[in-house]
């Protein structure tokens, strides 16, 4: 079907020249050499994020429109689909991917939605999130695949609490690139210091963050600034427009020296000769003869051969779908792994785990919970909830639950062993999600930060009968952790120091080193003085109420202490 680009209104441009590297990079001698071509480009996956009214659907349908990636009959349905005082030929980007009905009366976003382009370079795939609060699991859904983000960021407001969380799960998820489209430029008069002011305040935010990269764009997605051309009316912005970041930023592909691994999820058997192990590669690369153990029994064998779709294979890398068959005779099924001899993951029935909550009920201690690692399923034994992330501040705020949206940390025991890596090295075996054992409901999920020694599973202790409120009036003050920066032994003369004067200020301060230890103090009610582990100069200031430099004087540093608690309402 031809493309019917050429009689819409041209967007507000620049310059009317089309982009170069929207122009085909040669001509293709016929169908299949063109063809050809688009399957050697790379392939970027993308997802676009931000809080709701930011613009994120009118963005990509504007993505779309300028990279023709659109049919005439598509444009034509969404120009009378249109609703804008402007005028005829106006059209509503947004609804490209908004297609649902719902979205259509609403205007929002409600489920995710892919959407396919090229251009010279790359093509991409991109999945347009929801920004309502109630709708994040959906965004952290669409996230999960992605290989950069796009974070949009409404001009006239800011940064948000959305946008926080969004920015947020996507570090978590391990997306390496973020780009901030600072949006709708058009209704601050592309005014530079606000477009500043935005990217000093998201900057200051993400720096807790463990992106690679931040790169922050002037865009106005309605009428095209910067997005794919760039804009006259942002002379003061000398960077690249948003298309020319997707199609340079480093992808984050699979690495084929990766170890090993394969979840098992099916066991072929069609007739007595054959019997394969089939599963999509999600890490790694096999071949015939590569040594592997079988996970969690631990037996070793070595591959015989590795068939795809279309036959026997030489070699085979992640994400392939294929079946190995191996030399032995040994016991694998369903829900096991198959790995790397050199290096397996470990297997562990005792996990600690970032979780976003994603249930509309609050974790509840006394209900049932799965887990559902790769393709095994286990029950949990115990989860407990060790802090919640404060999304304004980055601080761990001590809690045993977590509602709708929150990000935390939990310690989980499991009835079945689970064979895991910690997510920032390996993202499929290092993910799981929680299911409600009762409604068969996702509820959470999980990123492993590390496997917890024997014992470490324990079933929690039962909460504290005795509240923060109670232990404020009974002491006079609430519990806080001050954080010692600095040289270790200088720290500790001044928090030994401190602990005295504070004492005979009426503050029951106690001196710490490690961070849990810190965080129970103040949880009894207790400030507590957190000096650097021995080895260490930077003690987390994540959980401190304060922090103070080693060479502070004890007078000027106690004054400080006893203020911030008093803005506690001690």
């Amino acid at each position: 079907m031809e493309r019917a680009l050429e009689s819409l209104p041209t967007p507000s441009r620049a310059s009317p020249a089309t982009p170069h590297s929207l122009r085909s990079a040669a001509p293709a001698t016929g169908p299949e050499a063109a063809l050809d071509a688009e399957q050697r480009k790379e392939l970027l996956r993308f997802v676009v994020v931000g809080s709701v009214d930011d613009g994120k659907s009118t963005l990509i349908g504007r993505l779309l429109y300028e990279t023709e990636a659109l049919y005439e009959d598509q444009i034509a349905q969404v120009q009378r689909a249109t609703r804008t005082p402007a005028g005829a030929g106006e059209i509503d980007f947004s609804l490209f991917t908004d297609g649902l009905k719902a979205e259509r009366e609403q205007g929002i976003t409600i489920d995710v939605a892919y959407r396919y382009f090229s251009t010279a370079r790359r093509k991409f795939i991109v999945a347009d999130t929801p920004g309502h609060a109630q709708y994040t699991r959906n965004m952290a859904t669409g996230a999960s695949t992605a290989e950069l983000g796009v974070i949009l960021l409404d001009a006239r407001l800011g940064v948000l609490p959305q946008s926080r969380r969004h920015a947020c799960i996507a570090a978590l998820l391990g997306i390496p690139h973020l780009l901030v489209a600072v949006n709708k430029m058009d209704l601050v008069d592309f005014g530079q210091a606000v477009f500043e002011r935005h990217v000093a305040d998201f900057q200051t935010f993400a720096a807790g963050l463990r992106f690679a990269s931040v790169t922050c764009v002037p865009v106005s997605a309605r009428s095209g600034d910067n997005v794919v051309v760039r804009s006259s009316r942002t002379p003061w912005y000398r960077g690249p427009t948003l298309l020319e970041l997707l199609e340079t930023l480093p992808p984050s592909h699979l690495d084929p020296a990766a170890p090993l691994r394969l979840p098992v999820q099916h066991v072929l058997r069609p007739d007595l000769e054959y019997r394969g192990f089939a599963g999509q590669l999600a890490a790694g690369s096999v071949r015939p003869g590569s040594e592997v153990v079988i996970l969690p029994s631990g037996r070793r064998t070595r591959v015989k051969a590795v068939d795809g779709p279309d036959g026997e294979l030489a070699e085979a890398a992640a994400p392939l779908s294929i079946a190995l068959r191996l030399e032995d005779e040994v016991d694998v099924s369903r829900g096991d792994l198959i790995a790397s001899a050199e290096a397996p993951p470990q297997v562990a029935r005792a996990i600690e785990a970032t979780l976003v909550w994603l249930g509309e009920q609050p974790f509840d201690p006394t209900r049932a919970y799965l887990v559902k690692h790769t393709t095994r399923l286990t029950p949990v034994q115990t989860l407990s909830v060790v802090w919640r992330r404060d999304l304004e501040s980055l601080r761990e705020v001590a809690t045993d639950t977590l509602a709708m949206n929150d990000i935390g940390r939990a310690r989980l025991a499991l009835k079945r062993p689970l064979m895991v890596d910690a997510y920032v090295r390996q993202l499929a075996t290092g993910a799981f999600i929680v299911i409600d054992a009762l409604s068969n409901a996702t509820v959470a999920a999980g990123m492993i930060e590390q496997v917890l020694e024997a014992g470490e599973e324990r079933s929690p202790l039962p909460p504290s009968q005795v509240g923060a409120p109670e232990r404020r009036a009974r002491l006079g003050h609430a519990g806080a952790i001050v954080a010692l920066q600095g040289e270790r032994e200088r720290a500790a003369e001044l928090a030994v120091a401190l602990e005295r004067r504070l004492f005979d200020a009426g503050v029951l301060a106690v001196v710490v080193e490690s961070p849990e230890a810190a965080r129970a103090c103040a949880a009894g009610g207790l400030v507590a003085l957190q000096v650097a582990s021995k080895g260490d100069t930077t003690p987390s200031e994540a959980d401190a109420l304060l922090a103070l430099a080693a060479t502070d004087d004890v007078e000027s540093a106690a004054r400080r202490i006893l203020a911030a608690l008093g803005t506690m309402g001690c």
